[in-house]
Parts: C-alpha cells; sequence; structure tokens
C-alpha cells in the first residue's frame, strides 16, 4: 500500500506541472518558453523610412555571418564567426562562390576590403590582415590595444583617412558615457589607442517608432561613399545610428523584425545599402536596405 500511495503522489505532482504550463498560457502567466520567444519579438516596428528592397536567404555554411563587405554587383565578401574563412557569395545565383581559409576556429566579427586586400577584426581587438586575397593569399596579424571586454564588433576601411575604423560594442573600461570608434593607420600600421569618434551614450535619441531602448551595441560600421557619413548598426535592438563625419548623431532608425540579429552593414558604390543577419529563426540573410529622405 506504501508504494502504491507514493505512485500516486508522483503521477498528482506531474498532472500538477502539466496543469500549470497549461494555465499559463490561458490565463497569460508566460512559462520561459514563452517569454524568451516573446524576447526575440520585441525589436518591434520599423521606423518609418525603414524599407526592405530585397532579401536573399543565405546557405548554413552562413548561418552566423558577422561580417559583410560589397564586392560587386550581386557579390559579396562575408565571415561567419566561428571560422577562419573568407566567403565570396554570388547572391543571383545563390552560392558560395569561392571559399579563401586564413585562420583557425575563433570569434570572427568585422570585415572591410582595401583593394586587393581583405581585413577581418576578432572580438579581442586583433586584426587581420590578407593581402591578395583573390590570389595568392598572405596573412598578417596586428595587435591593437583593444580586448575582448571591449568586445569588437564593427570594422570598415576610411578611404579619406587610409585608416580602418574599428567599433566596440561593450563598455569602455573607465567609462559608460561613450563607446569609441577607433582607428588603425594603414600607412604606418599602428594602431591609435584614443578614440577618434565617441558615440556619446546620452544623446542617442529614441527611435521614431517602436520602444526605446537603453543604451547602444554596435555590432558593425558601414561609411556611407558620398556623404560620409557613418552607419553602426546595434545587432541586440536591431537598430541604425547614422553619424556625421565629425562625429555628431544625426539620427537613430528601429530596423524592426524583419531584421533578426543585424550583425553586417556595407555600401555599394551608389550608396546601395546592404545589411546582413544571423540566422535565428531561420537561415541567416542579407536585406538591401532603403531609407527615405
Amino acid at each position: 500500500m506504501k508504494y502504491i500511495i507514493v505512485i500516486l503522489v508522483i503521477a498528482l505532482v506531474g498532472v500538477g506541472y502539466i496543469y500549470k504550463d497549461h494555465l499559463a498560457g490561458v490565463t497569460g502567466n508566460e512559462s520561459s518558453k514563452d517569454k524568451k520567444e516573446k524576447k526575440k519579438d520585441e525589436k518591434g516596428a520599423a521606423s518609418a523610412e525603414i524599407g526592405v528592397a530585397q532579401q536573399w536567404a543565405l546557405p548554413d555554411k552562413l548561418k552566423e555571418i558577422s561580417g559583410l563587405s560589397y564586392l560587386g554587383p550581386d557579390r559579396f565578401a562575408c565571415v561567419q564567426d566561428e571560422s577562419g574563412i573568407l566567403f565570396i557569395y554570388n547572391t543571383a545565383d545563390n552560392k558560395i562562390e569561392k571559399e579563401v581559409p586564413f585562420g583557425g576556429a575563433g570569434d570572427y566579427e568585422g570585415l572591410t576590403l582595401v583593394g586587393d586586400d581583405a581585413y577581418v577584426v576578432k572580438s579581442d581587438g586583433t586584426l587581420i590582415g590578407i593581402s591578395n586575397w583573390n590570389s595568392k593569399p598572405v596573412t598578417t596579424q596586428y595587435k591593437t590595444s583593444l580586448t575582448a571586454e571591449h568586445n569588437v564588433e564593427g570594422l570598415v576601411y576610411d578611404k579619406a583617412g587610409n585608416r580602418l575604423l574599428l567599433a566596440i560594442k561593450d563598455d569602455e573600461p573607465t567609462t559608460k558615457a561613450y563607446k569609441g570608434v577607433y582607428a588603425f593607420d594603414l600607412g604606418a600600421k599602428s594602431f591609435n589607442s584614443n578614440p577618434v569618434y565617441k558615440i556619446d551614450m546620452n544623446s542617442i535619441p529614441g527611435p521614431a517608432t517602436g520602444k526605446k531602448k537603453k543604451g547602444f551595441q554596435p555590432s558593425a560600421i558601414a561609411k556611407h561613399p558620398s556623404s560620409n557619413d557613418l552607419y553602426i548598426v546595434d545587432g541586440p535592438s536591431s537598430r541604425l545610428l547614422v553619424m556625421d563625419a565629425q562625429g555628431n548623431i544625426k539620427q537613430v532608425y528601429a530596423l524592426g523584425n524583419a531584421f533578426e540579429q543585424p550583425e553586417g552593414i556595407t555600401f555599394g558604390p551608389g550608396g546601395e545599402l546592404f545589411v546582413s543577419n544571423e540566422g535565428v529563426k531561420g537561415p541567416g540573410n542579407i536585406i538591401q536596405v532603403t531609407i527615405k529622405q
């Protein structure tokens, strides 16, 4: 009889948990799974100025795409954050044309092209130069004063200054008032430990629509080919910040739910804007974005 009672108690407890989960769905008391799904959808609607012109789904190898650079019509150079491979992706053919290995496993984030050379940044601030990437690639590493605590994710070529710009995602070690954008001089092959731009955390306006987000976490950076404005993506909140060449914040746009996890940004020569997203609920993708002026 004792064993029968124990079995009945266990059964009743199990039924209670099932009923609790059911009741959560009925009464609005969310389960932990529901809360996680809801959190993914909290990015909200896009700003009215933001539109999607085209969208391309990426293959599994690029589901975790973390860096994007325009190469030519229908062609992009990409990196994904777990393997040291430069991928050349053709959006017209929906296929990877070429793979250029440049390193082992690691946390690769930003990517930019400078003529026949490519540069990749790791989250710990290490810069990797890949000269003659399309023919006989030679890899060189450059150390910066940035670290994994900064969590470096943005990288872009600044032609006017013949330098690379590096944007950090996490906090500065000594202040939360700003997040720096740093420069690596390509001529001298030297890093400036003082930020050349400061993203003022207290001056970032809320998006025109959607919930106002705290802070800003740069996940990618690009430079407009004609205005020289900096375009900086906040991946976790799916936002786009525009800053002029003097470092003044001009606009913050909500990208919205269509951009699940924006991690890459690049411009075509005519000002065409492209944003890449890591896959969350589906494959990664590249989106051509329009912005109404």
